[in-house]
C-alpha cells in the first residue's frame, strides 16, 4: 500500500479559495472511483489556516501513479500554481 500526505501551503488567505475550487473540479469525488484508490480526504490544519492536508491512499504506486496521468490531476496542476505557495508530499509504502 501507498500513502502520500500532501501538505498545501496556500498563499495568505487562499486556503478556502484553494479547496472551493479543487471541490468544484471534483478532485476528490473522481479519485476515490479511480482504481486502486483506498482514501483520498482533505483535512483543514487547526494551527495554520493557510494549510491544507490531502491524505491519499493506493494498493500500490502504479495506480497512483495512473492518477497522476488523469485529466483532473493536470487540471489540479493549475489551481495548485494559482492558490498555493509550495507542496510538500511525505510518502509512506507498507
Amino acid at each position: 500500500m501507498l500513502t502520500l500526505n500532501v501538505t498545501y501551503h496556500c498563499r495568505p488567505g487562499m486556503r478556502d479559495a484553494f479547496f472551493s475550487a479543487v471541490t468544484r473540479l471534483g478532485v476528490r469525488q473522481r479519485s476515490v472511483t479511480e482504481a486502486g484508490n483506498i482514501k483520498y480526504d482533505y483535512y483543514f490544519d487547526a494551527q495554520d489556516p493557510d494549510v491544507l492536508l490531502l491524505v491519499e491512499s493506493w494498493t500500490d504506486a502504479e495506480h497512483q501513479l495512473a492518477h497522476t496521468q488523469s485529466e483532473t490531476c493536470k487540471k489540479l496542476q493549475d489551481l495548485k500554481a494559482q492558490y498555493c505557495a509550495q507542496v510538500e508530499l511525505d510518502r509512506f509504502e507498507s
